[in-house]
């Protein structure tokens, strides 16, 4: 499926969406633009600023898809590993005309972890400061230390709200509150309700999140955990780890009701950048979103994949969530799962109704989209497709796997034990 919006603020990302968390945020924005920004913008670079704010204000934030897929794939044994033969493949759904990218930009790598998230959940510590409402919100989070916990008051909170300053392994910053603590973004057509922009070492824990074009943003974020939220009611997509965002944990969230202003667009969750943002997002480098964990999530009412992961990541896991299909929709959005990067384990996942195969692999870029492995997954696929439909080479299904309702069978390859 398509690509999702390049993160606001500094070059070379787009302009910020604007900021909703309050009067003196909406008097910022009316005040800031014409005067110092025209001053010292001219000839070119003000056209693309223009250009830039045009998008920004119409809600489009850059989502168009412009990445390629390789075409064609054959069995190549018992081993689940596939081959490339073009021209026997249509495109990828959404995708456009095939064309195999030989860049070095491209070629597939990991840098090494450093202070992952905990992988067991995590508990909110008594709270070093309490918030009732958007204003103490918007100010908690501009304040923030490492080792601060900040509650959020049951009631609804109006707007979108940013966090920037990073905690550390050793004391993170928690934002945590009961589902009755709801942040809603006003908007499904444009800006993000909940953005860690840089925010490493946080825990979002509990609250619930809606209304807004993405639901949670987490831009350049490492070790962070985003536990036990509802996410629902979103334009795009409920949460999205991007612009080198690693060794993060998305666990036991319910996710739900995507989509609504762009059906293309509305993931569950995305991990990463399509290849057609990467200079937008990376300086041109490979979203290189890597080892993070998506586990325990219930995810359904989605009308793209439940879990998009796309070329340029390594290594993460996809497992133990609950995926539902019954809301995909159109031809670019026909599974659960699509991966497209490298080193994914897929594992002990149960879906049901998809649209046409239950998980997916695609080759978008040469040297991606391979060495994923499917376990242990539980696929009520009601489809005409596959459970597992591999289109790139080097990924492999086992024999552990179970289908039903697949009308072309488990796999378009022999099992592996």
């Amino acid at each position: 499926p398509p690509p999702q919006a390049p993160p606001p603020a500094e070059p070379p990302h787009s302009p910020e969406p604007p900021r909703r968390t309050g009067p003196a945020g909406l008097a910022g924005l009316a005040g800031g633009l014409p005067g110092g920004l025209a001053v010292w913008l001219s000839g070119g670079a003000l056209v693309v600023a223009l250009i830039a704010l045009a998008v920004a204000v119409s809600g489009g934030d850059g989502d168009g898809d412009g990445s390629k897929v390789t075409a064609g794939a054959t069995t190549a044994g018992p081993n689940a590993t596939w081959s490339i033969r073009p021209g026997t493949l249509p495109s990828d759904p959404g995708e456009p005309d095939p064309v195999v990218t030989d860049d070095p930009t491209a070629s597939p790598g990991a840098a090494g972890a450093a202070s992952p998230a905990p992988t067991a959940k995590v508990d909110c510590p008594p709270a070093s400061v309490t918030v009732t409402d958007a204003p103490s919100l918007e100010a908690a989070l501009g304040q923030a230390q490492p080792g601060d916990s900040i509650l959020l008051s049951d009631g609804v909170y109006r707007g979108e709200f940013t966090a920037k300053t990073p905690g550390t392994a050793e004391q993170p910053v928690f934002l945590c509150g009961g589902p009755d603590a709801v942040i809603d973004g006003e908007d499904i057509k444009g800006g993000y309700a909940v953005h860690l922009d840089g925010a490493s070492h946080w825990r979002l824990v509990g609250f619930t999140v809606r209304n807004g074009q993405k639901g949670v943003m987490a831009d350049r974020v490492q070790g962070t955990v985003i536990q036990g939220l509802t996410v629902e009611q979103i334009g795009d997509e409920a949460i999205h780890l991007r612009n080198f965002s690693s060794d993060n944990v998305v666990r036991d969230n319910t996710i739900r009701a995507t989509g609504l202003r762009k059906e293309k667009f509305g993931e569950g969750v995305y991990i990463g950048s399509a290849e057609s943002n990467w200079c937008a997002v990376t300086g041109c480098e490979p979203d290189a979103s890597d080892r993070n964990t998506v586990t325990g999530n219930r995810i359904s009412g989605t009308t793209a994949e439940s879990v998009d992961i796309k070329e340029g990541t390594t290594g993460g896991k996809v497992t133990g969530n609950t995926f539902d299909g019954s809301k995909l929709s159109g031809s670019h959005n026909d599974s659960w799962v699509d991966v497209k990067g490298n080193g994914w384990l897929i594992e002990g996942n149960t879906g049901r109704h998809a649209l046409e195969d239950g998980f997916q692999t695609h080759q978008i870029l040469k040297g991606w989209g391979t060495g994923n492995t499917f376990k242990g997954n539980t696929a009520q696929v009601d489809g005409p497709g596959f459970g597992f439909n591999l289109t790139s080479d080097g990924n492999k299904v086992t024999c552990d796997n179970k289908v039903t309702g697949a009308a072309k069978g488990l796999a378009n390859a022999d099992c592996a034990s």
